[in-house]
């Protein structure tokens, strides 16, 4: 008799589902089956609902996302196919299973207009086509599966995939100064980290339906963000801060996104790094 806990892992090819990977190796009360778009398409509800009539799951940790936040203002059929339609698709296939979904989301859903850290229930007023579609997201897994947990986080990097970490470790090899934005406001977060806090509300036994915020602990601007870097790397390069009129770009980005962890917290129990401490384990690594 099999009495592990089955979890499926949609676009795990991601920093977040690489991470799980990683995760997955020491937990033996969980049975992982990792899928990016080669394995199931998400957005096609056929094969969605054919992959879960063949397969059995007690959650789904939905981790795909069209994530290019300035290439979503022009592709937007694109990020709303990935980041609307499939998480409908996961939601009610999910719930026809009876099945737990987690579906991850972003701080990009907030207009940044705010000066305290933005709690679960506050307004929010995306301004970019990412932000919208990933609260459309939200939305639609909420209203398609009541046993629904969304996660939103911020500025996630890692070991994996590309990054603000690796481009500024990149750009540092064949450069002598850079500029970085110094006045929007937010908080990095090690999918590492977030990784873990998943698999932990999974072990804990309570599933809690709802919206959280997980990101790591403290609060930074990209330019700290980057000073911080090279400080831990050694890296000796001139990082002059500049401001976000100084350098458009196609999407508007929220000021201010730093979130109120205290409810996931709360909730589960969950200790929280603080983003530099959690910086260098990623340092390390790379």
């Amino acid at each position: 008799m099999n009495n592990k806990i089955n979890v499926l892992v949609t676009g795990a090819n991601g920093q977040l589902g690489n991470e799980l990977k990683e995760l997955s190796k020491n937990c033996p009360e969980l049975d992982f089956k990792f899928t990016d778009v080669e394995e199931l398409d998400i957005t096609s509800l056929k094969e969605v609902e054919h992959f879960f009539n063949i397969n059995s799951f007690h959650f789904c940790v939905n981790c795909a996302a069209y994530t290019a936040v300035d290439k979503a203002e022009e592709d937007k059929e694109k990020a709303q196919l990935i980041n609307v339609t499939s998480s409908e698709y996961l939601a009610k296939v999910t719930a026809n299973h009876e099945i737990k979904y987690i579906h991850i989301s972003t701080d990009f859903v907030f207009s940044g207009e705010k000066n305290r850290p933005y709690l679960e229930d506050d307004h929010t007023l995306p301004v970019s086509v990412y932000g919208l579609t990933k609260l459309a997201g939200e939305k639609m897994a909420l209203d398609n599966n009541e046993e629904t947990i969304i996660i939103r986080t911020s500025w996630l990097y890692s070991s994996h995939g590309n990054n603000f970490v690796k481009t500024m470790l990149r750009l540092s090899e064949s450069k002598k100064e850079l500029s970085v934005i110094f006045d929007q406001i937010g908080t990095p977060t090690y999918a590492h980290d977030l990784a873990k806090a998943i698999i932990d509300i999974i072990l804990s036994g309570k599933f809690e339906s709802g919206m959280f915020h997980y990101s790591n602990e403290g609060v930074a601007s990209w330019y700290d963000f980057a000073k911080m870097i090279f400080e831990e790397k050694g890296i000796n390069i001139k990082v002059n801060p500049i401001s976000t009129e100084a350098f458009p770009t196609p999407a508007k980005r929220p000021p201010y996104s730093v979130m109120s962890k205290e409810k996931i917290k709360n909730t589960y129990r969950l200790e929280i790094p603080y983003w530099r401490d959690s910086l260098r384990k990623c340092l390390n690594k790379l």
